[in-house]
């Protein structure tokens, strides 16, 4: 679901309840609507059989306590239909947006998921980390929330399989979805013993055929992207050099967006689960065209169609 107010929101929400899809998803940033609200808010006005998801959540600005508070409401007036999708985000969106000093990110996350897991999970916490100090029980018990992280690079990809239910991609090319983040994921589930979790995978869709259009696009909502250091870092790893310059290349934009007809887009979503082990796709609609409202409209009802029939 895109950024915009919270009202606009709720009804995005509503939509994909009827149109047969599965999780409507909120990234969060700055000082949009607070997710929990929202769901809680689309829970009130009959939203019944959808689960909500955060895709995700910056950790810095909420202490893990504050975090589970949401949460825990949205549990409470939807039980068994919240995932908790967290991330430490990036040092400039930290640093010069909170003004928060992005510390030890990954050992950040580890210690504010396993809080969030023992408060959600078990009901209180009692936690005394390097980073983070945590004592609470929460009122009403344990509840069914599932905690999922972003991961772009292998150790995030490992922490994922080891200690959350999922791990949560973007802007990431399948081949190296396939052959870099599901091992590193089955790698940390082997690790702490469990089976692998959920492979999340957060991919722009463009129901178009316009070859330049979509390349315009991509360069206009995405060519940031690869300025910030873990996206570039991963691009590389991906095996696309260019993303250490500041161009975002056609090529990289064929391999991070899947555009086409509905026949070519239906053919690649089912290839994701089929040919690179994607458990989840989150779809994210970009819009090309003038009327925004109906190419949406349009989009999401052919990706319910594509759920319901797979």
């Amino acid at each position: 679901i895109q950024m915009m107010g919270a009202p606009a929101l709720i009804d995005g929400i509503l939509a994909p309840d009827t149109d047969g899809l599965d999780t409507p998803w909120l990234t969060v940033g700055g000082p949009a609507p607070d997710p929990f609200a929202v769901f809680v808010g689309a829970a009130l006005s009959g939203a019944e059989r959808i689960t909500f998801g955060t895709s995700i959540v910056p950790t810095y600005p909420r202490h893990p306590i504050s975090m589970v508070q949401g949460a825990a409401s949205v549990d409470q007036m939807a039980p068994g239909r919240m995932i908790l999708g967290l991330g430490p985000s990036h040092k400039p969106a930290i640093e010069g947006t909170w003004g928060m000093p992005f510390h030890k990110p990954l050992s950040h996350l580890r210690e504010y998921v396993d809080i969030c897991r023992a408060l959600l999970e078990e009901g209180e916490v009692n936690h005394e980390g390097e980073l983070i100090t945590a004592r609470a029980q929460l009122p009403g018990g344990p509840t069914q929330v599932q905690t999922m992280i972003s991961a772009l690079r292998e150790k995030a990809w490992s922490l994922s399989g080891e200690i959350t239910a999922g791990g949560i991609s973007w802007m990431s090319p399948l081949p190296y979805i396939r052959d870099v983040a599901l091992p590193a994921q089955q790698a940390g589930a082997d690790l702490a013993g469990r089976d692998r979790p959920q492979m999340v995978v957060h991919t722009p869709i463009i129901l178009s055929e316009d070859t330049e259009a979509i390349h315009a696009a991509a360069r206009r909502q995405f060519g940031f992207y690869q300025r910030l250091p873990y996206y570039s870092q991963m691009l590389q790893d991906a095996g696309y050099d260019e993303a250490a310059g500041r161009d975002f290349t056609d090529r990289m934009a064929d391999a991070l967006i899947i555009s086409g007809s509905e026949s070519e887009v239906g053919d690649r979503v089912r290839a994701m689960h089929d040919n690179y082990g994607v458990d989840e796709m989150l779809a994210a609609i970009v819009v090309l065209v003038d009327d925004a409202e109906s190419h949406i409209t349009r989009t999401r009802a052919f990706l319910g169609e594509l759920a319901q029939a797979d």
